[in-house]
């Protein structure tokens, strides 16, 4: 009956001749549940208004907490254990481990930050470093140094990937700033933060000390753009980040992290060179090949299978040779075409070789090629392979007549256009 009478009075409390009926004890109960709705009515106000915001801005303050932070970070020193894992596959394709020693830059408005890298197991082997004016790569093979002062590059951007602290700060300052359709997820595990930023989009988004949209080449509607950061609750900096594309995924986890507030020298990449002659950036396009018209360089080279192949056991009239790389995201695109274009010539004289010049893990490049389900030969190529053919860039088509003679060479890929062209040739061949 007291639960009747509760939500009898609730709901008939204006009611005149409900009132002359109750008894005492019952307008004692029906006092203290009017009190009830009336005061429940502001709390409940309270608690939409501001309870349900309550978590999303402690998240949001805890993130510009820890943006902070690495602002006043001044130079920082690290192990980083570096994994490259391919979409849809769970063992990385190349997994390495180098040490880093970054310094905030202020005055470079494009990465805003200084860094050279080192060899794994030995700090004073320097492999890579940027200061603001220059990147500079040292090859250690055929002892030079290679430097780049971007007098040549037309991108918005210096495509140079930031050190790990530059890098994490440009990512969740996005995420507190921008209006670009995301998802923020953050999770307390313990003794770190768990942070998570997707980014929907017809472009993806990449950080080059700035956050930069940049148009998906893969033929895709919509582009996700996934960060993941796990920052040590202990000192509210990040130690582990997971990067993942529609084309790739990228893994950096830090260890033996020696950070410091205080300014440093004025660091430039030269007081780590080696002493190495240097090797100034090409005048010409890189990417430029001067074997058209000429016999197709021999090969025998490793098939998925652990069978070699070789070019001059090939008896096709055509071929067309395809140099490609598993983490590009244009060559990824191309396989559809590719697979068409066999199922199309296969009673011609005509065969499709791709070879891959990026990764060399026999395991991985067996997985790819199932899970892509090439009906076509695909091959481990050497550096001796890549040399010969001065690839640089991927992908790039050779095509080869009956004589092994390089016909014509299409770089890139780009549906229907490079279609076109690839099936323009062919027809024209077998």
């Amino acid at each position: 009956m007291k639960g009747l009478y509760s939500r009898t009075i609730v709901k008939n409390f204006q009611s005149k001749e409900l009132l002359k009926n109750l008894t005492k004890s019952e307008k004692t109960m029906k006092k203290k549940i009017l009190n009830l709705v009336f005061i429940g009515i502001p709390l409940t106000f309270l608690l939409l208004t501001n309870g349900c915001f309550q978590p999303d801005y402690e998240k949001k303050a805890y993130l510009q907490k820890v943006v902070n932070n690495l602002q006043q970070l001044k130079s920082a020193s690290y192990s980083a254990i570096k994994k490259g894992i391919l979409p849809g596959d769970t063992t990385p394709s190349f997994v390495s481990k180098v040490y880093y020693k970054e310094y905030d830059n202020p005055g470079d408005s494009t990465i805003g930050a200084k860094f050279v890298r080192f060899s794994k197991g030995d700090t004073s082997k320097m492999t890579f470093c940027y200061d603001g004016n220059m990147r500079a790569r040292v090859n250690y093979e055929k002892k030079y140094i290679e430097i780049d002062s971007f007098k040549n590059n037309k991108l918005p951007f210096r495509p140079v990937t930031p050190p790990f602290f530059n890098y994490t700060q440009s990512i969740i300052k996005y995420a507190l700033e921008t209006k670009d359709s995301t998802k923020l997820q953050i999770k307390d595990l313990g003794n770190s933060i768990f942070f998570s930023l997707k980014i929907y989009d017809s472009s993806q988004v990449e950080f080059f000390g700035k956050p930069y949209h940049i148009n998906s080449p893969y033929g895709l509607d919509q582009e996700i753009s996934q960060y993941e950061i796990w920052i040590d609750k202990s000192n509210d900096l990040p130690f582990k980040i997971n990067r993942e594309m529609s084309h790739d995924r990228s893994v950096t986890i830090c260890e033996n992290i020696s950070v410091s507030k205080q300014p440093t020298h004025n660091f430039t990449a030269s007081e780590y060179f080696p002493n190495f002659p240097l090797k100034s950036e090409l005048k010409e396009d890189p990417g430029k090949i001067k074997l058209k018209g000429k016999k197709a360089p021999s090969w025998t080279l490793r098939d998925t299978e652990n069978k070699m192949v070789s070019l001059k056991d090939l008896k096709s009239k055509v071929i067309l040779i395809q140099f490609t790389g598993i983490g590009c995201g244009a060559c990824r695109t191309s396989i559809p075409f590719l697979k068409q274009l066999v199922s199309d010539y296969h009673n011609k004289s005509f065969e499709l070789i791709s070879i891959e010049t990026w990764n060399s893990n026999p395991g991985t490049l067996k997985r790819y090629k199932d899970r892509k389900e090439m009906n076509f030969k695909f091959l481990n190529a050497t550096e001796e392979v890549i040399k010969k053919y001065q690839i640089q860039l991927v992908p790039i088509f050779f095509i080869l007549d009956k004589n092994r003679e390089i016909k014509q060479i299409i770089k890139g890929y780009r549906k229907e256009k490079t279609d076109e062209e690839i099936r323009k040739f062919l027809d024209e061949m077998v």
